[in-house]
């Protein structure tokens, strides 16, 4: 095995938005346009740790705070990334159609896949049962 570059080594921080998004069962009153804004710290070790804004799909300003693991392939720049933590934004009519929503903040684990060409990223995730969403991003 190979040692790791000193630039291997290093954490870096990642910027993404949303660039599509799909609904496996679409409805007219669902949002396609997450508005997407994400920042994100992934240590050299794989841990990682972040926070989302976006408009739900019935939109609804929400927040998703998170840590998570990505694991890097050793010889193609894809990786897979999980991560888990607290959804707060699905309100009034619309709170039940998240699991575990009583108190308004529900858990969350959210498994993704990306690729990285230099600094561009992009990633697929799925969002439970419901959707998928396509991000791109800037590791710097």
């Amino acid at each position: 095995m190979a040692e790791a570059t000193s630039e291997e080594k290093k954490g870096f921080w990642q910027v993404q938005t949303s660039a599509y998004t799909r609904h496996f069962s679409p409805k007219p009153e669902h949002n396609n346009r997450q508005k997407l804004i994400g920042v994100e710290y992934n240590e050299a070790s794989g841990l990682l740790y972040g926070a989302t804004t976006f408009s739900n799909s019935y939109d609804q300003q929400s927040v998703y705070g998170y840590i998570g693991k990505r694991f890097e392939h050793a010889d193609y720049p894809v990786y897979l990334k999980v991560s888990g933590g607290l959804l707060y934004g699905y309100r009034g009519e619309h709170r039940d159609k998240i699991p575990l929503n009583n108190l308004g903040v529900a858990p969350v684990i959210i498994p993704g896949v990306g690729m990285h060409l230099g600094p561009v990223t992009a990633e697929v995730v799925l969002l439970g049962l419901s959707a998928t969403m396509l991000n791109v991003g800037v590791r710097f």
